[in-house]
């Protein structure tokens, strides 16, 4: 199968901040990866079931209202249920070192923080992906 890279893009939460999501989207398409953004204010229930109805390689979660720690848990966990361990889950946003470390034990591929460039983002995307899957 050869088809471009499909990234999820998520706000999971009531952070209403979408600026950086929405930057990364369009760079992420830009660099030739099919993009969905999900919008703002996602459950974790609906991120995943949006991500199987759309066959994604890549979720990428973007948050700023400190609730990381409870978040991509909640995600690894369903993700895991629905046996979706082909499928890269990174995310941005203000996190810090340690509980970035902290992720990254439980399953998150990557944590990009603010200053992150855009092409080291997709960069990371393709090499994961390539990992992940064979086409």
């Amino acid at each position: 199968m050869n088809r471009p890279i499909r990234v999820l893009v998520a706000k999971i939460g009531l952070d209403g901040h979408d600026r950086g999501a929405k930057v990364i989207a369009t760079a992420l398409r830009d660099a030739g990866m099919e993009v969905i953004y999900t919008g703002l204010r996602q459950t974790p229930e609906m991120v995943i079931r949006a991500a199987i109805q759309e066959d994604v390689d890549v979720i990428g979660i973007s948050i700023l209202s400190g609730a990381h720690m409870t978040v991509f848990p909640k995600v690894i966990e369903l993700m895991k249920a629905q046996q979706m361990q082909d499928v890269l889950l990174i995310g941005g946003g203000i996190v810090p070192e340690d509980d970035a470390a902290q992720l990254t034990a439980m399953g998150v591929g990557r944590i990009f923080a603010p200053g992150s460039t855009t092409g080291s983002i997709a960069e990371y995307i393709q090499q994961e992906v390539a990992k992940k899957r064979k086409f």
